[in-house]
């Protein structure tokens, strides 16, 4: 009997191991072709075993009122297997609640900006490609734009490389297109990973972070619990 106890801490004990020494690996793309918009992103964690995809197939602008109607198609491989079709609607009044929301996060976590600061500087990024070409219909307007481009992107990218990890210096591509038609297309795929071990430590952190803050923990209930609602409200419509 002892044996059996000893191998099966054992086995929890490699487990553990094993658990805390795994990443969770992304994959996200977004392309931008003509007026087709499409948006991907892969989640792969515990050494493959789980697996997420979601799509955004297409944005649809409906005008300064409405906003934008987009769907979120999701799947995800065993044991975790589903398949999930999600339509909203953004609007200025969907905008509004979610600043809202995030201000009143804001205020129960004590701190909140930092602890996300420091989770977003252990998230590794291992290739990063953005390629745009465009026309603006007038060959020195292209031109021009086209180093305003460059400047941007890379603009871009001292920034985010200030709050994550690049492994590798990204590849950015900028293509002006002389055409005597407006056009403008753009691809962006970056590939990166987070250790699973500090997710779990970042979440016990923001924990103590909620209890330190005052009124945090009911605070947090209420925004959930809001969430919660409106959620019921829109699958109930």
């Amino acid at each position: 009997m002892t044996l059996w106890l000893a191998i099966l801490l054992a086995v929890l004990l490699l487990g553990f191991i094993l658990l805390l020494s795994s990443f969770i690996h992304f994959h996200f793309v977004l392309r931008k072709v003509g007026k087709d918009d499409r948006l991907e992103l892969d989640v792969t964690l515990l050494y493959g075993w789980v697996k997420f995809h979601y799509v955004l197939p297409k944005v649809i602008f409906e005008g300064i009122e409405k906003g934008f109607k987009v769907k979120l198609e999701e799947s995800g491989a065993a044991p975790l297997k589903k398949e999930t079709d999600t339509e909203a609607q953004i609007d200025k009044k969907r905008v509004d609640t979610w600043l809202d929301e995030m201000k009143q996060a804001l205020k129960a976590t004590k701190g909140l900006e930092k602890w996300l600061g420091k989770t977003l500087a252990h998230v590794r990024i291992a290739k990063f490609d953005w390629s745009t070409d465009f026309s603006l219909g007038d060959a020195a307007g292209t031109a021009t734009a086209a180093g305003g481009l460059w400047g941007l992107k890379w603009t871009i990218i001292g920034w985010l490389s200030q709050q994550i990890r690049l492994e590798k210096q990204p590849r950015l591509f900028v293509k002006p297109l002389f055409d005597d038609s407006l056009s403008f297309n753009t691809e962006m795929k970056f590939s990166g990973r987070l250790s699973l071990a500090y997710v779990l430590y970042a979440g016990i952190l923001l924990v103590v972070r909620v209890i330190r803050a005052e009124r945090g923990l009911k605070q947090w209930k209420e925004l959930l619990q809001a969430i919660r609602r409106r959620a019921r409200r829109k699958s109930a419509s």
